[in-house]
C-alpha cells in the first residue's frame, strides 16, 4: 500500500469516527426523538485510539516511518515526513527521533531546523527574492541549481524604517510579517548610519542568555513557536561595517560577532553545544568578509563563488572565520556564508555549520541596507 493510500484511509476513518461522535451527541439520524441517546460531553472521543492504526506494533510503525523518511531526501516530496509528524503525539515523537538535525542530515524539515546549525563540510544552497514595492524579502531553499525555481519557502522579512534606526522583522509566515504575529521569530536592527546591526532572536538561543528589554515585547504572541518561553529580544549576533571616511574605493569590509556560538565550534572534531558563553569577545565566534582580489583584465574585485553569483554588486560577500578563530590557512578555504546577486531582485545565500538559516538570513539582510558612510 502506498503512503498516499495510507493517509487517505486514515483520513476516512477519522472522518467517519468524528461524524459518528457528532451524530450520537446531538441525536441526528435517530428515528424516534424520544429514544435518542446523548453522549456525555465530558468524555472526550480519542479518534486515533478508535482507528486500526492504534493497534500497529511500535516496531512496525517505526520501520514504516523510517522508510518514509529515508525515501524523501529532498523537497517537495519531504512534506510527507511533516504529515507523519502531524498525525498524533506518538508519531510525532518517533519522527523527532528519526529526523536528524541539519548538521548531520543536510536537510531542513521542521521550522526548528531554521534555528539549528547548518550542515558540515557543505553549503546549503538557498536564495533570496526582494520585493521593492513593499520592502519585503523572502528566503527559499533551492530545489536545484536555478535561483528562479519554485523553491521551498523558509522565512520572510519586512523592512521598517524608524527615525533613528531600521528594523527587519523576520517571520515564518510570508503573509503576516509583523511583531504581533505568532510566527515572528526575530529581527535585525541597524543604527542610524546603517553601519552596525544587531540580530535579535525572539527566544533564548541557549542557557544564560540575557533578554534586551523592549516596549513592544508584551505585544508579541509566541504561542505557536514556544508556549513556555515568553517572547523577547535576545541578541545573538552583532554585525559591523567599517567606515570609509577617506573615500577610498574598494569592497565593503564587515565582521560579525556571533554571541551565541563559541569560537571552538569551528575546530576539527568539535561540536557546537548550547550553553552560556563568556562575556569576553574572544570566547565568541568572529566572522569577517573574505578579501577579494583585483582582476586587472576585468578591472574589478573578484571572489570565487563557484558559479553561484553572476552579477557584480557591492552587496556580494563571503564570510570566513576570523584569523584569531581559525587554524592556519583555514580562513581562506572554509566559507561559512556567501551571498551574491544573480538577478535584478534575486540573490543566492549559501551557508553551513556553525550558523543557522535564521542567522545567515539576518546577516544577508544587513547587506541590503544603505551605507553612505561605507561606500
Amino acid at each position: 500500500m502506498s503512503f498516499k493510500s495510507i493517509i487517505q484511509e486514515m483520513k476516512g476513518e477519522f472522518g467517519s469516527i468524528s461524524r459518528r461522535g457528532f451524530d450520537v451527541k446531538f441525536g441526528y439520524g435517530m428515528r424516534s426523538r424520544s429514544h435518542r441517546v446523548v453522549q456525555d460531553s465530558s468524555v472526550p472521543v480519542d479518534v486515533f485510539k478508535q482507528s486500526c492504526w492504534a493497534n500497529m506494533p511500535p516496531e512496525l510503525l517505526r520501520d514504516v516511518l523510517m522508510r518514509i523518511e529515508a525515501s524523501e531526501s529532498t523537497w517537495p516530496p519531504r512534506k510527507n515526513v511533516v504529515v507523519c509528524a502531524g498525525v498524533c503525539r506518538n508519531w510525532r515523537e518517533i519522527m523527532k527521533e528519526i529526523v536528524k538535525t541539519p548538521e548531520i542530515s543536510c536537510k531542513l524539515t521542521f521550522p526548528i531546523s531554521l534555528k539549528q546549525p547548518g550542515p558540515r563540510d557543505s553549503l546549503l544552497q538557498c536564495y533570496i527574492k526582494r520585493n521593492r514595492s513593499n520592502q519585503t524579502y523572502y528566503l527559499y531553499l533551492g530545489l536545484n541549481q536555478a535561483s528562479n525555481d519554485d523553491g521551498k519557502f523558509l522565512l520572510a522579512a519586512r523592512k521598517c524604517r524608524r527615525p533613528t534606526c531600521t528594523d527587519y522583522i523576520i517571520s515564518l509566515n510570508c503573509n503576516d510579517v509583523s511583531k504581533g504575529s505568532s510566527t515572528y521569530i526575530g529581527k535585525l536592527r541597524s543604527n542610524f548610519l546603517g553601519t552596525k546591526f544587531t540580530v535579535y532572536d525572539a527566544q533564548p538561543p541557549n542557557a544564560g542568555t540575557k533578554v534586551t528589554k523592549s516596549c513592544s515585547t508584551r505585544l508579541i504572541n509566541m504561542k505557536q513557536v514556544s508556549p513556555r518561553v515568553p517572547a523577547g529580544n535576545y541578541p545573538v549576533a552583532h554585525i559591523s561595517y567599517e567606515l570609509n571616511v577617506l573615500g577610498s574605493r574598494g569592497p565593503r569590509r564587515m565582521h560579525c560577532i556571533m554571541d551565541a556560538i563559541p569560537a571552538s565550534s569551528i575546530e576539527p572534531g568539535e561540536s557546537f553545544q548550547s550553553g552560556p558563553l563568556s562575556d569576553q569577545k574572544d570566547g565568541m565566534l568572529v566572522l569577517r568578509n573574505k578579501s577579494p582580489r583585483w582582476h586587472e583584465q576585468l578591472q574589478c574585485w573578484c571572489l570565487n563563488f563557484n558559479g553561484r553569483v553572476t552579477v557584480a554588486s557591492v552587496k556580494n560577500f563571503q564570510l570566513v572565520a576570523s584569523p584569531e578563530n581559525a587554524a592556519a590557512g583555514q580562513e581562506h578555504e572554509n566559507v561559512i556564508l556567501q551571498f551574491g546577486k544573480v538577478g535584478k531582485d534575486v540573490f543566492t545565500m549559501d551557508y553551513q555549520y556553525p550558523i543557522s538559516a535564521f542567522q545567515a538570513f539576518a546577516i544577508c539582510l544587513s547587506s541590503f541596507d544603505t551605507k553612505i558612510a561605507c561606500e
